[in-house]
């Protein structure tokens, strides 16, 4: 057995369509499917059921998704042990955009002082996307948020920070009451599919305030700039960030609320990478303490 095609199998599943998994493998998916028709061939049984351009798998397809995914795992830790050199000089690392904007490169720099030789592999996504091609074995390590329920004992998490709810607003609107910009100005919104977003809309409808919604995106760097123009107020996590520096944004304390956002590291407990993975979290431990 091909064990590629398993891999397109696991990423169909993941992408729910054979065109988006077809882009990221950079192939067509005319080959997508050919891959999947031998698998399918080969096990004697249907692994995907089809419904115009989405697939979802089938009952089997369901006990083969998680076989193939821990095969796939333990394949690439296979690869990583035979050749210890690749073991010790290799990272595949992901990240959210908060981190990479912010505490990553810290941490990078000090990372490259104990291994100069190092080749780090940075993969950007959201925080499901990175835990779920965690423990597919694509990924040794994330820098995210905590994901919202308990981890299994194979994941080790290290918790870097909490971040509380802060109201962003133009400096010159410093002097006033939060809750009544909330309601009185444009809204910048910190996007819903974001942990911090998720958050943010939580604790606003808690608090019954139905804001003027002028825009929403998915980074902070960019609502940070947007609000430093005038252009509205925002919700969004207390990222201690050098962004910040320059801008005329007030960061504005919100009585009462508890809403926190938990942002560390996660990686496997038995990686095979743990002397690289540790180096990693020492630095992050160290970049936190000097913010």
């Amino acid at each position: 057995m091909d064990t590629s095609y398993l891999n397109t199998f696991v990423l169909v599943v993941q992408c729910g369509s054979m065109s988006e998994a077809a882009r990221r493998l950079e192939i067509t998916p005319a080959a997508v499917a050919h891959q999947l028709r031998l698998l399918e061939r080969e096990l004697g049984t249907r692994l995907l059921t089809r419904a115009g351009r989405t697939v979802a798998p089938t009952e089997a397809g369901h006990r083969m998704l998680e076989r193939a995914s821990a095969l796939l795992r333990d394949l690439s830790n296979l690869k990583a042990a035979i050749n210890d050199e690749a073991a010790t000089r290799e990272l595949r690392l992901g990240a959210i955009n908060t981190a990479l904007h912010s505490l990553l490169p810290e941490v990078l720099a000090g990372f490259v002082k104990v291994y100069p030789d190092a080749h780090v592999d940075i993969r950007s996504g959201l925080t499901a996307e990175l835990y779920d091609a965690l423990l597919r074995g694509e990924l040794d390590a994330a820098v995210c948020l905590h994901p919202p329920f308990a981890l299994p004992k194979t994941v080790q998490w290290e918790q870097l920070c909490e971040e509380p709810l802060v109201l962003m607003a133009p400096q010159r609107l410093a002097r006033r009451d939060p809750l009544a910009l909330l309601r009185d100005e444009p809204f910048i919104r910190y996007n819903r599919q974001l942990g911090g977003g998720k958050q943010a809309d939580a604790w606003l409808r808690r608090c019954g305030i139905v804001p003027r919604e002028r825009f929403e995106l998915s980074s902070l760097p960019a609502i940070a700039m947007l609000v430093d123009r005038g252009l509205g107020v925002s919700l969004a996590p207390d990222a201690s960030v050098p962004w910040w520096r320059g801008l005329r944004v007030a960061k504005l304390p919100l009585d009462g609320q508890t809403y926190r956002r938990r942002f560390g590291i996660i990686w496997l407990r038995a990686s095979l990478r743990g002397r690289l993975i540790q180096t990693l979290v020492e630095q992050a431990r160290r970049a936190v303490a000097t913010r």
